[in-house]
């Protein structure tokens, strides 16, 4: 029961983790989204990637469930974590520049 329970948990967390790539379909057919349904979509990305992240360090922490679908949803957390820390410096950079 508890190896399913983690086989279920894991693939949460890589479906999770993958969300945020869905924020570049409006790119991709040129839509343009309103300022508030991009604040929102940019919100819920953050809340997915954080989620993402828990939930893979829940299933890699322990032995028996660790995978190739747990380490790969945590490396695309981590990725995800690392940009977004980069485009927040980014930005402050640019602010302390102007």
């Amino acid at each position: 029961m508890k190896n399913k329970k983690m086989k279920s948990l894991s693939m949460v967390a890589l479906i999770v983790s993958a969300l945020p790539a869905a924020a570049l379909i409006p790119a991709f057919f040129k839509i343009t989204l309103s300022d508030g349904v991009r604040t929102v979509w940019a919100g819920s990305n953050i809340i997915f990637v954080l989620l993402g992240l828990l939930l893979s360090v829940v299933c890699v922490r322990n032995k028996e469930s660790r995978s190739t679908v747990n380490i790969i949803s945590m490396v695309v957390s981590v990725l995800w974590i690392l940009m977004m820390a980069g485009i927040v410096v980014l930005a402050l950079f640019i602010n302390f520049v102007q």
